[in-house]
């Protein structure tokens, strides 16, 4: 038997949440508002917003951020939906053994992970000792300080969060819809296009999201994997903080930051109430 708590005892029970969010979140993010919103004499002032729309280092911050989680989402979502449909084939108890894979990136500290690339990617690295012994010193590649060691970087630690959605996604499939496909002469890249992928959209618009969500906020990987090119808008925040010293223009950039945040993980939500609709 189910007993539902009373009002207050609920209420009692949800005060040290609430306090704990107001004094870890609210307040600091209020902070943050407020400092954007005031100049050096503490008035009410919008000039931070206003120099921020006339700064050609704000777009072009921007623009990378854009970019850069755009192909780094592009990324993971390929190889997170192939890895998807590859563990969805699996018997139960293989799965599980390739999961636990899947999630060692996610258990291990995104710094750690960063100087490990660094290790693998560099001059004299795995990856470029073992291109010089397969082709030559001309295959030597610089893989990180650019772009393409941002990528990287951010996608192996973004895939968890792709496969775990389609996954999902694709084990809510009705199996029975495959084998009347095939009743009707459908072969496997037909059922794939007209069943399998259709069904899981939306678990991937979810792990997409996600992807992008997480992404736009990443510091660690463009400041350890990234030349002075591949600056991104957490990056951007750090350079106001520390090197400039102004407060009220990194707050600005944190809001916007944040607004961004909150619109694609509306977006996400939205998805993900579509594919519970859909399973």
């Amino acid at each position: 038997m189910i007993h539902a708590l009373a009002p207050r005892t609920v209420v009692l029970l949800l005060v040290p949440v609430l306090v704990l969010l107001l004094a870890m979140f609210a307040y600091p993010l209020g902070l943050v508002l407020w400092t954007s919103l005031h100049d050096a004499t503490g008035q009410w002032s919008f000039e931070a917003y206003a120099r921020l729309s006339s700064s050609t280092l704000f777009y072009r911050v921007l623009l990378n951020t854009l970019e850069i989680s755009g192909w780094s989402t592009l990324a993971s979502l390929v190889l997170g939906y192939v890895i998807a449909l590859h563990l969805a084939r699996l018997p139960p108890a293989r799965r599980t053994l390739y999961l636990v894979m899947v999630m060692l990136p996610f258990w291990t500290s995104i710094l750690v992970k960063s100087f490990a690339f660094s290790i693998v990617l560099g001059e004299q690295g795995l990856v470029n000792r073992g291109l010089v012994a397969a082709f030559g010193e001309a295959a030597r590649s610089e893989l990180i300080f650019n772009r393409t060691g941002v990528v990287l970087g951010m996608t192996n630690f973004l895939l968890p969060f792709v496969v775990l959605p389609v996954l999902a996604s694709l084990l809510a499939q009705n199996q029975s819809l495959y084998r009347v496909a095939q009743i009707m002469g459908a072969g496997p890249l037909r059922v794939f296009w007209s069943i399998t992928l259709p069904l899981s959209l939306p678990g991937a618009m979810a792990g997409a999201l996600m992807a992008l969500t997480l992404s736009t906020g990443m510091y660690i990987t463009p400041a350890l994997l990234g030349g002075r090119k591949e600056m991104m808008m957490a990056n951007l925040v750090d350079f106001y903080t520390r090197q400039t010293l102004d407060w009220a223009m990194a707050s600005a950039i944190a809001i916007l930051l944040l607004l961004m945040s909150a619109v694609l993980i509306a977006l996400m939500l939205k998805a993900r109430g579509q594919e519970g609709v859909t399973v």
